[in-house]
């Protein structure tokens, strides 16, 4: 069961298909308006090796759903494009005809698809849905990343225009925040001004790499994505009702466990913001 101190004022459930793979459902299961949300679509088989830049990674379990399997989707929230562990060949396919946001660099190699959008740091567009009801637009802000270096990385903030989601005292719009690969960054700290974050979606695992070569960025490992210290000072710094672990199993780069990652949560004092989603199961957040 989700924490039960949350503020957030329409139906919202998330699904964990695997790694930094995640539905968000707005609206309840048997409304026509429902929008479903995809982050990170990645749906290879499991028990795979795969290259990148010199490196060498492997998968070990197989998405809990399978592309036929999902619901139909509104849109794509792409963090990257350039890494297999966040879009792979088969996800690649959910990328055709539909609305994708994503860094403004994977925009321009994922052309020529028209829906596709690159968003700068701190950048909000609107999502229309169209139809009758609340929370048929949307506004998706671009947050910063640090990940691998070279390359560019988005996360995201999804509040609704219309207050369908509900608003603090202050008059904050509570939003939803997927974090996109990035180890923890003090910039992130300035969306609690605006935005009240009900549910923090974050991409943790610790994922370390050795680049080749040397120079700054080689001859060692390096962190690339949240380990659960970081995490739980993000959630802490960003005022986050439910965290949301994603982006921790079933990859060799991944350094953290779900039990590593629970200790962590638990000495930073956060482990009872914590929902740790089944794999496949659609978890309903309020």
């Amino acid at each position: 069961m989700p924490p039960t101190q949350i503020s957030f004022d329409y139906p919202l459930s998330i699904t964990n298909i695997g790694t930094a793979t995640a539905l968000i459902h707005l609206g309840e299961p048997s409304s026509p308006n429902r929008i479903n949300l995809i982050t990170d679509p990645v749906f290879g088989p499991g028990s795979t090796q795969i290259e990148y830049r010199g490196l060498v990674i492997k998968k070990s379990d197989s998405p809990a759903l399978t592309i036929d399997q999902l619901p139909p989707i509104d849109a794509v929230l792409l963090s990257h494009e350039d890494h297999p562990d966040n879009l792979d060949e088969l996800g690649r396919r959910l990328l055709d005809a539909r609305r994708v946001l994503t860094t403004r660099d994977g925009a321009s190699q994922l052309a020529p698809r028209p829906g596709v959008r690159g968003l700068k740091n701190w950048e909000t567009v609107c999502l229309d849905f169209g139809g009758e009801g609340k929370a048929r637009k949307l506004e998706v802000t671009a947050t910063p990343c640090k990940h691998l270096p070279g390359g560019q990385v988005v996360g995201f903030i999804v509040s609704s225009s219309d207050g369908a989601f509900g608003t603090q005292p202050d008059g904050r719009p509570n939003a939803i925040y997927f974090s996109g690969d990035t180890i923890h960054l003090e910039e992130l700290g300035k969306m609690k001004a605006k935005y009240h974050i009900a549910v923090a979606m974050l991409n943790i695992g610790k994922a370390t790499v050795i680049l080749p070569g040397g120079g700054a960025d080689g001859g060692g490992p390096l962190q690339i994505t949240m380990g659960g210290d970081q995490a739980a000072q993000l959630a802490k710094d960003i005022g986050a009702d439910v965290i949301v672990p994603l982006h921790f199993e079933s990859w060799s780069h991944f350094a953290e466990s779900g039990a590593q990652l629970a200790h962590d949560f638990a000495k930073a004092g956060v482990e009872d913001r914590v929902l740790w989603l089944k794999r496949g199961v659609e978890t309903k957040i309020v």
